[in-house]
């Protein structure tokens, strides 16, 4: 099937898809020690590929897929920590980061998913260890039931799957998808600093904010002015949280929850105590859902566990490798039921 058979696009509204202009490149984002960053350009569609070379050449590809508002850098604590496993890259989604608005103003979770799919189709690096959080949790989860061909493990971190009862915290997030909200919440916001701003995001997404060290708040306050220069930053994230509602409401063979049943390739599922965003509580149906998966349960995190705990969730990373290892070496492939794999799966910290 090619990648546009595979996905379609059930999720999208037709202001999801109405095209954003798109205006010389701005400033580019930092790149760490070690990192390299590149352009793909795809017809329609150019994205940001931020990579951590594996220390060794031979070793299998990750990619790595960022939520709502995030860039390839949320996964710059976690990437180097890896490279003695994986080759790794991340992306920066149509629309964030360093990747202008895709040509068809399509930012539905299946748009993502398919930009995915086509990054790798292009690539050759498939089969990859596929990393997703939040709504990039989401993108990878469809990506891993519609082409189980393209992906080795998974590992969802606080991923955005449907809640039947959000909890009330996360409901200003979803009240960006209501037409007007956000122009409304940037006039009301027009004064705050690019500090202020940052230390809202890292409230909201931090189990403890006290963790970002200042060189950290910095160089996020700093990525946080840069963003706030783009023309379109408002309008992208407006209609990728409609993107995320209207994949909620989605039933039959699109539905993310169905979806996650199909899942082949063994799964590490991470849920943060304290997380304001995804509800602790859908860390158990995860788990009975995702037919060969583990669960890290981590008490003191957040939105966001990569980049608070990055070297718990490294460490229980290798624990699926070597897992999947032993199951292979037994034939046992990922034929292990949801029971069996949630509850031998579940650690903490």
């Amino acid at each position: 099937m090619s990648s546009t058979e595979s996905t379609g696009s059930p999720d999208a509204s037709p202001d999801t898809r109405a095209v954003l202009p798109v205006p010389p490149a701005g400033r580019p984002s930092r790149v760490g020690p070690g990192e390299t960053v590149r352009s793909v350009s795809l017809p329609g569609l150019t994205m940001s590929v931020r990579g951590v070379p594996g220390e060794r050449a031979g070793l299998p590809p990750a990619l790595y897929v960022h939520g709502l508002g995030g860039s390839s850098q949320n996964w710059s604590a976690l990437m180097p920590l890896l490279a003695g496993q994986v080759d790794g890259e991340a992306l920066d989604l149509p629309g964030f980061g360093d990747s202008p608005p895709p040509d068809d103003g399509d930012y539905s979770v299946s748009a993502q998913a398919r930009a995915v799919i086509r990054h790798l189709d292009a690539s050759g690096r498939g089969p990859v260890h596929l990393f997703g959080n939040s709504m990039g949790g989401a993108a990878v989860t469809r990506v891993a039931a519609v082409r189980p061909d393209l992906v080795r493990t998974l590992t969802l971190i606080s991923p955005a799957l449907p809640e039947l009862r959000p909890q009330l915290s996360a409901v200003p997030t979803g009240l960006l998808a209501v037409p007007g909200v956000t122009r409304l919440f940037s006039r009301l916001t027009r004064d705050w600093t690019p500090e202020r701003r940052t230390r809202e995001v890292l409230a909201l997404c931090y189990g403890d904010p006290a963790l970002v060290t200042p060189d950290g708040f910095t160089a996020a306050a700093e990525e946080y002015a840069r963003r706030l220069e783009l023309p379109y930053f408002w309008e992208v994230m407006t209609r990728s949280a409609r993107g995320i509602v209207n994949a909620y409401t989605l039933g039959g063979q699109h539905n993310l929850w169905r979806q996650a049943q199909r899942v082949l390739a063994p799964t590490l599922l991470v849920y943060g105590g304290r997380d304001r965003l995804v509800s602790f509580r859908m860390a158990r149906r995860a788990a009975a859902a995702f037919r060969a998966s583990r669960l890290l349960t981590l008490p003191e995190a957040g939105h966001v566990a990569m980049m608070e705990y990055p070297q718990t969730v490294a460490r229980a990373f290798r624990e699926l490798l070597d897992d999947a290892a032993a199951r292979g070496a037994a034939g046992a492939g990922g034929s292990a039921g949801a029971g069996e794999s949630a509850a031998g799966g579940a650690s903490g910290t």
